[in-house]
């Protein structure tokens, strides 16, 4: 039987990662395949010192390898979305088939390269392109197909969930982990797509594509950091019994449209994701047969992000040169049974809420608070009144909500703020049961 030629695009880490997978597993990968899978050509900028390639076509272009008639599968590691999209593209218009890690690449340009690839009779896998070795693209397209999904949640970003451990373990503040996170190689120099929610929201858009059969729609993702959480925030959560989490969520409102939103939300202690610390992902699933799953595993790093694209390989491997064959539709859905489904708002969530104010410690202060969220609707859960610093005339009160629609608090808070014994912004954050 032909062997399948693999042609690598991007020698980095998780290209070194793949490599090394490559090598490490090749008779356990070429049993699984039911053929022999062979990496003839990488194309790269620079040789990686810590491999030996030889008896490997190595191309400092790396449209090279796309051009290659000998190469079946281009395995795509190069990042970024403009030149990462032109080679796809030209891949697939070559009639090869793509693996590709690129999370942005799929969620900006996904409904296009999936397409082009229908059009060509190929297959785009991208398995790595979500929490990293967690197999959560397979088993919601597969696993769960049975199931109409109600709803999801996912700690799918790394390093806000290693900075908001730190914080809440050690009392740290924001800036002090980042800094450490950097240090580490978790962060990169410049943070913004980790700490506000970009990276998430690149992966929250491709699992909701999958879990309700929609086009992508990056666009239209509300997306809020965690750069303004504060030590005491996630230490007043602790004592209600939350845990401040950065989550990316996503839910079918019959009726309403999709929510598709990243923001830093408490949890209650009683969910197992609540306890998904460090730089791990986890994400949990409602379906309406099944109930909620729970997907857990390391999000990053070379050889666990590798284990998904050598998988991805696998899995495609075993059409190429195939009489016959099929693959299951990148989303899970044919192309033609997608809809497009309006997405819901902010402003039209419904969600419970954290609320911290700082009142001005004399009786009468927080009647009034109260009486303005009562008459906006907002009933309070729970609520905790802190004891005056010495030489403060200032106190924070913190509150839990019940469920309201966001435009009632929006609305509420800036009445509470415009209040004389009010000092300062109201802190809100978001709080889901996850049920």
């Amino acid at each position: 039987m032909k062997p399948v030629n693999i042609g690598l695009c991007g020698l980095g880490t998780v290209g070194g990662g793949t490599l090394t997978v490559l090598k490490r597993n090749l008779l356990d990968i070429n049993a699984h395949a039911g053929k022999s899978v062979v990496l003839t050509h990488i194309g790269a900028r620079r040789d990686n010192p810590a491999f030996d390639l030889s008896g490997i076509k190595v191309s400092r272009d790396v449209f090279a390898v796309a051009d290659d008639p000998e190469v079946d599968i281009l395995v795509e590691l190069i990042g970024g979305t403009s030149v990462a999209k032109e080679l796809v593209l030209r891949a697939v218009r070559s009639g090869k088939h793509v693996v590709t890690a690129n999370k942005a690449l799929i969620a900006e340009f996904g409904n296009e390269l999936f397409a082009e690839a229908a059009k060509h009779n190929v297959v785009i896998a991208y398995e790595a392109a979500v929490a990293g070795g967690i197999p959560i693209i397979r088993a919601m397209r597969e696993g769960l197909a049975a199931n109409k999904i109600e709803w999801l949640a996912g700690i799918i970003n790394g390093t806000g969930n290693f900075i908001l451990t730190e914080m809440r373990d050690k009392g740290r503040a924001f800036e002090d982990v980042l800094k450490e996170a950097q240090e580490l190689g978790y962060a990169e120099a410049d943070p913004t797509f980790d700490v506000e929610g970009i990276d998430a929201a690149h992966k929250l858009v491709i699992l909701a594509s999958i879990a309700f059969g929609m086009p992508l729609q990056f666009d239209k993702v509300f997306t809020e950091g965690i750069s303004t959480i504060s030590t005491e925030d996630v230490a007043y959560a602790g004592e209600l019994g939350y845990q401040v989490k950065h989550l990316g969520i996503t839910r079918k409102r019959p009726n309403q449209g999709i929510e598709l939103r990243v923001h830093p939300t408490l949890i209650p202690n009683s969910r197992l994701i609540a306890n998904v610390d460090g730089v791990m992902n986890a994400v949990l699933v409602k379906g309406d047969a099944v109930g909620p799953t729970l997907y857990y595993g390391p999000g990053a790093g070379a050889e666990p992000t590798a284990s998904a694209v050598v998988s991805d390989i696998v899995d495609v491997s075993r059409l190429v040169g195939a009489e016959s064959g099929s693959s299951v539709p990148h989303l899970g859905f044919a192309l033609d049974k997608l809809v497009d489904y309006p997405i819901l708002p902010i402003e039209e969530v419904e969600t419970a809420y954290y609320i911290r104010i700082s009142a001005l410690d004399r009786p009468g202060v927080l009647s009034k608070i109260t009486q303005i969220l009562s008459d906006a609707g907002i009933s309070i859960e729970a609520l905790i009144q802190k004891e005056p610093k010495e030489g403060q005339d200032h106190v924070p009160v913190i509150l839990l909500t019940n469920r309201a629609i966001e435009k009632q608090i929006i609305a509420a808070i800036k009445k509470i703020e415009a209040l004389d014994s009010i000092n300062g912004k109201v802190v809100r954050i978001r709080v889901e049961s996850l049920k």
